[in-house]
């Protein structure tokens, strides 16, 4: 019986077929059965151990044929029985020793620097990039050609700084400064966040700052940046129970790699924060931080050269003028203004147009500093007049007031928690201000409140001056508790040093060491220079009610004047309806109104007049 002719069936047909007296011929090798029937057909099964099956086939009369099984195929079957365990032994005992080892190498890992190398495929930055901050890149340029050229410090007997310390507000550039000396230099820069020393086993970070200084001096000579250093060099010995383990055991071995028994050359230390006060003072210390670079917020100058480099990659109008951008923008910092930029360019994309424009340059300037529009806000007729008159006082008391600043814009269309606002343009980046430009705030802020009592009454003045009363609180107390120039308090400062500063840099609470006597003397002269300048504020709305009528019949039909339209109907001259311009809402396809901005306004506007980076009224909350 050729096994070519041989097919499988199951066992339980089998057994049927012997049951009917089927099956003539079965020849068993091993679990192997091979069975030919009556009529000549040849099949075989697989005997799953059934031991009856014999005396199953003799009572049948079935012929039995017992052969020994297959050599090769027993061979295998009690070679793979009995190596079975042992090779799921081993492959389990491998198994545990990959995780062992993988285990290891992580414990092992996990005190290693997460310094990020800047390569080659990073984008490179230059000092073309920084603009802005001229004085900080003159300080660091010596450290840049240290890098190219060690040799000709050297010879002189100099040393270059082995840290350099970034100071400066949030968005200032620090960390592109950074970058743009690793650029400059072509020398490996490393980069981590003092964060990511600090992890809550005792030990780690020092072990990452050994790790990171290893690193730097196999690729000497290299700079190692360390972002937001306050995060791990903070004062020791403060805080909770004395202070941190970890983050003192990791600052104290930051101390030593950076001035230590062992020399460090060809390692520069780079490091930013915007809290240089809470620094450890041996941070601070030469031979350590050697160089401390203050990165300001910029200047005239300095806004309009970070313009144009934001500008370079964009498609700009003919009209599009940088200078009267940076005007327009005191106090903003690098970043903010890439954000303008940035809200430009999406105003002119909705807009499909294929440049950018000084329109949408001035009012992505005007949605940064007062927030977006709410044209859907719906305001009655009688609040709508409300806010003009209210807008209006502070207009006029701030044309008749020679120390005020000179006027950009004011609008009565709803931004951000303001029903409507006057901006005021200081004529150049202030530093410091004088009690006279103080009082002469104090009176504008009072100039919205009175209009509001002039023409409706006392009884129907609104909500609307409370973020008004809140700023001039505020300057009148700094005013006397810190500035001196209270009469009867005379040269003393009379504030809380802990404080937090929100106004000028300076803080707006007054010492609790004070005797009850200081205090009613702050309390009373701050009333004093409040009531003082509102009395002259009334006077200047008293006797130009007319100019107030005026200007405010003006924002209810205009919406919103430019300083120059302000002029023009207070001397009573008629404007041209503005045009508002249509921005598509791809979503709904849908034409929107958008700020009744006058688009000349860039071109017929004095070159003096600029933004201020916090509007003068913050207007009806």
């Amino acid at each position: 019986m050729g096994k070519e002719t041989v097919h499988e069936v199951p066992y339980s047909d089998f057994i049927s077929d012997v049951n009917s007296g089927k099956i003539n011929t079965v020849i068993i090798r091993g679990a192997s059965i091979d069975c030919t029937t009556n009529d000549g057909k040849c099949f075989s099964t697989h005997n799953p151990n059934d031991h009856g099956l014999v005396d199953r086939l003799l009572a049948k009369n079935v012929r039995i044929v017992s052969a020994p099984a297959e050599e090769n195929s027993t061979l295998l079957h009690l070679l793979f029985s009995s190596l079975f365990p042992l090779i799921l032994l081993i492959g389990v005992w491998f198994f545990f020793m990959r995780q062992i080892q993988s285990g290891g190498n992580k414990a092992m890992g996990f005190g290693k620097s997460k310094a990020k190398l800047l390569n080659e495929k990073s984008a490179k930055v230059t000092f073309d990039d920084v603009a802005g901050i001229d004085e900080a890149k003159f300080e660091l340029e010596e450290i840049v050609d240290f890098l190219k050229d060690p040799g000709k410090f050297r010879k002189l007997g100099g040393k270059i700084p082995r840290g350099v310390l970034l100071v400066g507000p949030p968005g200032t550039g620090k960390t592109l400064l950074a970058r743009a000396i690793a650029g400059e230099a072509n020398v490996p820069f490393f980069s981590i966040s003092g964060s990511e020393f600090v992890e809550m086993f005792v030990g780690v970070g020092a072990s990452r700052v050994r790790d990171m200084f290893e690193q730097g001096k196999k690729s000497a000579p290299c700079i190692i940046f360390i972002d937001e250093i306050d995060a791990v060099g903070r004062h020791r010995g403060f805080g909770l129970g004395g202070g941190n383990d970890e983050r003192e055991q990791t600052l104290n071995q930051l101390l030593v790699e950076m001035d230590g028994f062992d020399e460090n050359s060809g390692v520069i230390i780079i490091s930013a924060t915007n809290r240089p006060d809470v620094l450890d003072p041996a941070l601070l210390r030469p031979g350590r931080f050697d160089r401390q670079v203050v990165v300001p917020a910029p200047d005239l100058n300095g806004r309009d050269k970070i313009l144009r480099v934001h500008m370079k990659k964009m498609p700009l109008a003919a009209d599009v003028d940088p200078l009267v951008l940076a005007r327009g923008t005191p106090g903003f910092s690098g970043a903010d203004l890439a954000n303008l930029v940035n809200e430009a360019a999406l105003l002119a994309a909705r807009r499909e147009k294929r440049v950018v424009s000084m329109t949408e340059l001035e009012e992505a300037k005007d949605k940064v500093m007062m927030g977006a529009e709410r044209r859907s806000m719906v305001m009655t007729d009688d609040e709508k007049k409300l806010t003009a008159y209210h807008e209006a006082g502070h207009a006029i008391v701030a044309l008749n007031i020679p120390e005020s600043d000179p006027i950009h814009k004011a609008t009565i269309i709803p931004r951000g928690m303001a029903l409507g606002m006057v901006m005021q343009l200081p004529v150049t980046d202030r530093i410091s201000v004088s009690r006279i430009k103080l009082e002469a705030d104090l009176s504008v802020c009072a100039g919205g409140r009175i209009a509001e009592e002039l023409i409706f009454g006392r009884e129907k003045v609104t909500t609307g001056a409370s973020s008004d009363i809140e700023q001039a609180t505020r300057i009148a107390r700094l005013m006397v508790v810190e500035w001196g120039m209270s009469d009867k308090l005379g040269f003393l400062s009379y504030a809380d040093e802990g404080a937090q500063e929100v106004f000028l840099g300076h803080s707006t609470v007054a010492s609790k060491n004070l005797s009850i006597d200081t205090s009613k003397t702050i309390d009373d002269e701050i009333r004093s220079i409040v009531d003082r300048t509102y009395k002259h504020a009334e006077s200047i709305l008293k006797s130009h009610r007319d100019a107030l009528v005026l200007l405010a019949e003006g924002l209810l039909e205009h919406e919103t004047l430019s300083g120059e339209d302000i002029r023009k109907i207070i001397g009573g001259e008629k404007i041209q309806k503005q045009e508002r311009v249509e921005i598509a809402r791809s979503s709904a396809k849908l034409k929107m109104p958008t700020s009744d901005d006058n688009h000349e306004e860039s071109k017929k506007r004095p070159t003096r007049k600029k933004p201020q980076r916090s509007p003068r009224d913050i207007g009806s909350a």
